[in-house]
C-alpha cells in the first residue's frame, strides 16, 4: 500500500499538533528543532541549508515524493537509522494521506 490522496483539512491539523512544533512550511519561515518544509517534495534529504543533519539522514539519499514521506512517516527511525528527529511516526495509513496531501499543498 502506498500513498493516496487524502483530506488536506485533517492532515492541517495534524500538522498543527504533530509537527508545528519543529517544523515550518512557507518560504523564509526558517529551521525551528527540524528543518522547514518549503520546497520539501523532489528534495533530497539532509540537504536544507543552515539546518545541522545527522550524517545518517544526508546519506539515506531520499528523494521526497508522496511514497517515500508516505513510508517515512510511518516510523522515521526505522526508515532512516541514526536520525535525530524525535518523532515516533503516524501508524495510521489514513493520517499520513492527510499529512502528505497538506503538506504537498503547503510546502510549494
Amino acid at each position: 500500500m502506498g500513498f493516496e490522496a487524502g483530506d488536506a483539512k485533517k492532515g492541517a491539523n495534524l500538522f498543527k499538533t504533530r509537527c508545528a512544533q519543529c517544523h515550518t512550511l512557507k518560504a523564509g519561515e526558517g529551521n525551528k528543532i527540524g528543518p522547514e518544509l518549503h520546497g520539501l517534495f523532489g528534495r533530497q534529504s539532509g540537504q536544507v541549508e543552515g539546518f545541522s543533519y545527522t550524517d545518517a539522514n544526508k546519506q539515506r539519499a531520499v528523494h521526497w515524493d508522496e511514497n517515500t514521506l508516505f513510508e517515512y512517516l510511518e516510523n522515521p527511525k526505522k526508515y532512516i537509522p541514526g536520525t535525530k528527529m524525535a518523532f515516533g511516526g503516524l501508524k495510521k495509513p489514513k493520517d499520513r494521506n492527510d499529512l502528505i496531501t497538506f503538506l504537498k499543498a503547503e510546502t510549494k
